[in-house]
């Protein structure tokens, strides 16, 4: 996950926050399953127990009690939101949080790039040969 290495609020001083990526270490050290594993883990301290996906309220509140994220403003919650809300129903379900996590870490979507690239590659490559 992405780790803020100072404040992760601009300041005087600091106008961009600055962040350390620590999912690919992670998906090594795990493995793709593994780390899987560990968003679902991640998404079920976020989520709303009895609707089973992350709203703007469960969000606000164990942002605050379980990721320490207390000034976390209400904008700051609904754009978090908002940013993975692909069918747009207002909450995050598992895939969408999943989904959300991949694209906040730089490294693993350029190597996910990289993977689908390769794979575009050969299967070209193959039917190229096959013709």
């Amino acid at each position: 996950m992405a780790s803020p290495k100072s404040s992760t609020r601009p300041t005087q001083q600091n106008q961009d926050p600055t962040f350390h990526d620590f999912f690919p270490a992670m998906a090594g050290k795990l493995g793709g399953e593994g780390l899987i594993d560990e968003l679902c883990k991640g998404f079920e301290l976020l989520m709303d127990r009895d609707r089973g996906v992350i709203t703007f309220e469960s969000l606000r509140r164990n942002a605050s009690a379980v990721l320490g994220l207390g000034d976390l403003t209400d904008d700051d919650v609904r754009c978090m939101i908002d940013e993975g809300d692909f069918d747009r129903d207002g909450a995050l379900n598992q895939m969408e949080f999943c989904v959300l996590m991949f694209r906040l870490s730089p490294d693993l979507m350029e190597a996910s790039r990289c993977v689908v690239t390769e794979a575009i590659e050969e299967e070209f490559c193959d039917r190229t040969h096959r013709r």
